[in-house]
């Protein structure tokens, strides 16, 4: 039993920071009370007016090691029961956390300051933007625990790194060093694990002067451009830039840009 809540919230000038809080277990997010956290977290999000992006960081050495791998053993919590009680143990649990943060409508930056392990590379997968520690290396593991990966993280890595990395990575189960990972183009940066931290704020900061519903209309087009046609995504963006034409946050860009100076948007 923990005291400690899963996931810790701050939040300033329009950027909330989720820290995963369970160091003891490295980090598993397979616990009902993770997925909940981090469910519940992304749904205040999307209500919040003044938050504009977040960014999402670990507690300890690990970002998270994924699925708590003594529970596998002892066939607890999520990972007991018949094999339709375990379909839908995933259904109802761990899956709940990729559509949480899909359905988030503010970009989201994972700042990975360690081991990133099966579904915990997959957690680093979901968001939007990645930015690694020297100390983070990722593994798509799950072959080597005798498991299939099931919080989504097939799509999601074939989507990012291409099918023949995914399945290099999927097929043997290695971990791939932050260095590596940044060739592979599955983290756009790698910094010390001093200005991990700083170096993802700075990056959300850029995020966060920006207008909070245009951010979410093109975050909206990103993650449908997945699985439109290239015909249907157009209709969709001429909608959305029909609309924003009209907000008040246009005007006031195009006004700042003629004057040379900052925005002040209303958001």
């Amino acid at each position: 039993m923990h005291n400690n809540p899963p996931l810790l919230i701050t939040s300033e000038d329009g950027i909330a920071i989720w820290t995963l809080n369970r160091p003891d277990t490295r980090n598993t997010v397979s616990e009902d009370d993770m997925v909940a956290a981090i469910v519940d977290a992304a749904q205040q999000a999307n209500t919040d007016s003044d938050i504009r992006c977040v960014v999402l960081t670990a507690v300890g050495p690990a970002f998270s090691a994924g699925g708590n791998i003594k529970h596998m053993r002892d066939k607890v919590g999520m990972f007991g029961g018949t094999p339709a009680a375990l379909r839908e143990g995933y259904r109802s649990g761990i899956q709940r956390i990729p559509r949480a943060l899909a359905s988030l409508e503010i970009p989201i930056i994972a700042a990975v300051n360690g081991p990133a392990v099966g579904a915990g590379s997959d957690l680093a997968w979901m968001c939007d933007m990645r930015i690694a520690s020297t100390d983070a290396y990722f593994a798509e593991s799950f072959v080597r625990a005798g498991l299939v990966p099931g919080d989504g993280g097939a799509w999601l890595l074939d989507r990012i790194a291409g099918p023949a990395i995914a399945a290099e990575m999927s097929f043997t189960g290695e971990s791939v060093s932050a260095e590596r990972a940044l060739k592979l183009g599955l983290v756009s940066r790698v910094v010390s694990p001093a200005d991990l931290l700083p170096t993802a704020l700075t990056l959300a900061r850029m995020v966060a002067r920006n207008s909070r519903p245009i951010l979410r209309m093109t975050k909206r087009l990103l993650v449908e451009s997945r699985t439109q046609t290239m015909e249907t995504h157009l209709q969709m963006a001429a909608a959305m830039q029909a609309i924003a034409h009209h907000t008040p946050d246009h005007l006031e860009a195009v006004n700042a840009l003629l004057e040379r100076r900052e925005p002040n948007f209303r958001n």
